[in-house]
């Protein structure tokens, strides 16, 4: 008779009930795990299979990149392998951006990661963060449906550009965690305007 071995894996129950993942001693902890230090820079979710199958493309094309830098290096074609070293970095650069891309929040405040660029602000500069009813962008493509969008106002300004959505790369038929990852954003929030 063979015993089952259960191993308890929290990281991969992000989007589901956040509260499990809380002590039952503090409520205010609800989207960090309980192995997460609250000063690092995390995110309320995990990233979504269209995100991460997304990166796995890209990788795809900087493996064989890699192999060719590989077979001219031995070769001796110097600038060739070089060309395709660098292709290679940029390849692996973007999935790695790609995957990094959303809402992230530590105790110092909470930085919106986009492709290219990133906007950090400090708890005080946010004045609220809201889910609403919009045209969204569906996969960060042209096209836009209507959906819901966590929208970060910011107290000197006025909202950042959408960058959660449940049509996006990390919610894309997954309402229920957007919904999870848009209140424990809000949660948080209030936490340290409060």
């Amino acid at each position: 008779m063979r015993i089952p071995i259960v191993v308890p894996l929290p990281f991969l129950t992000a989007d589901r009930d956040v509260d499990a993942l809380a002590p039952a001693t503090d409520d205010t902890d609800a989207i960090t795990p309980l192995y997460e230090d609250r000063s690092r820079w995390h995110r309320a979710y995990r990233p979504g299979p269209w995100r991460v199958g997304g990166a796995a493309l890209v990788l795809l094309p900087a493996g064989g990149v890699l192999f060719a830098a590989l077979v001219m290096g031995l070769a001796g074609s110097l600038p060739g392998t070089a060309v395709c070293l660098v292709l290679a970095a940029l390849l692996i650069t973007l999935a790695v951006r790609l995957v990094r891309a959303g809402l992230w929040v530590s105790t110092r405040g909470l930085r919106q990661a986009r492709l290219l660029s990133s906007v950090t602000l400090a708890w005080p500069d946010v004045a609220a963060v809201r889910t609403v009813q919009q045209p969204v962008r569906w996969l960060g493509l042209p096209r836009t449906v209507q959906g819901q969008a966590l929208l970060v106002h910011r107290a000197s300004g006025g909202p950042l550009p959408a960058l959660v959505t449940d049509h996006n790369a990390d919610f894309l038929g997954r309402p229920e965690a957007f919904r999870i990852a848009a209140d424990a954003v809000e949660d948080r929030v209030a936490e340290h305007r409060g």
